[in-house]
C-alpha cells in the first residue's frame, strides 16, 4: 500500500516538475497551492482518453477572475474561434523563433476554461488542441455547465461551452482565483 502511494507522489511531483506557470504565478505566495490543485484534482478530460485535465469548482472568485478577462478583452469564447487564435499564435511565434534563432522558453499562457457538458466529441477536440499546442496551453474544467459558464459572461442567452483566457495576466489572476475557499 505504501509503495503505491509513493509512486503516486512521485508522478505528481514529475508532474508539477513539467508545468511551467506564468511568472506572476510562480513569484506569487499562492504559486505552489495552484501547482499542486492543478496536478493534483484532475481527471481524465473525457472516458478513454489517458489525458488528465485539472477540474475545480466554479467560486465567485473565479467568476470575477473570468468578468475582469472579459471586460479587458482577453477572452475568446468557442472552441473553433480558440483554435484559430492558436494557431495565429503558433505561426507568429514561428517566425519570431527563425529570426532570433534563440529557442522561447515554454510556459502557460493561454488557459482553456471548460463547462462540464460537452459531448465526448468536443472533449476529443480539446484534446487535440491541447496536445498541438502543448505546453502554452492548459485547460481547467469546471463543474458548471455551458449556460452557467456563458451568463456569467454574456447573460441569460449566452452560452459558453469553452472559454480561452489568451493573456497571462488573466490567465494568471484566474488560477490564483481556484486557491480561494
Amino acid at each position: 500500500m505504501e509503495a503505491g502511494k509513493n509512486i503516486k507522489n512521485a508522478v505528481v511531483n514529475k508532474a508539477e516538475l513539467s508545468l511551467r506557470l506564468p511568472k506572476l504565478v510562480e513569484a506569487h505566495p499562492r504559486g505552489q497551492q495552484v501547482l499542486h490543485i492543478l496536478t493534483t484534482q484532475a481527471r481524465p478530460l473525457w472516458p478513454e482518453t489517458e489525458l488528465e485535465v485539472p477540474i475545480a469548482t466554479l467560486s465567485s472568485k473565479m467568476g470575477a477572475a473570468l468578468r475582469s478577462a472579459h471586460n479587458a478583452g482577453h477572452v475568446v469564447r468557442s472552441l473553433e474561434s480558440a483554435e484559430h487564435m492558436l494557431a495565429a499564435e503558433e505561426r507568429g511565434l514561428g517566425l519570431v523563433d527563425r529570426h532570433s534563432g534563440v529557442p522561447r522558453g515554454v510556459r502557460v499562457s493561454r488557459l482553456l476554461v471548460l463547462a462540464d457538458d460537452g459531448a465526448e466529441r468536443f472533449y476529443r477536440q480539446v484534446e487535440r488542441l491541447l496536445r498541438r499546442y502543448g505546453p502554452r496551453v492548459l485547460a481547467v474544467r469546471l463543474d458548471a455547465d455551458a449556460d452557467a459558464l456563458g451568463e456569467l459572461l454574456f447573460g441569460t442567452n449566452g452560452r459558453a461551452r469553452l472559454l480561452m483566457l489568451n493573456h497571462k495576466e488573466a490567465v494568471s489572476a484566474f488560477l490564483l482565483a481556484m486557491t480561494d475557499p
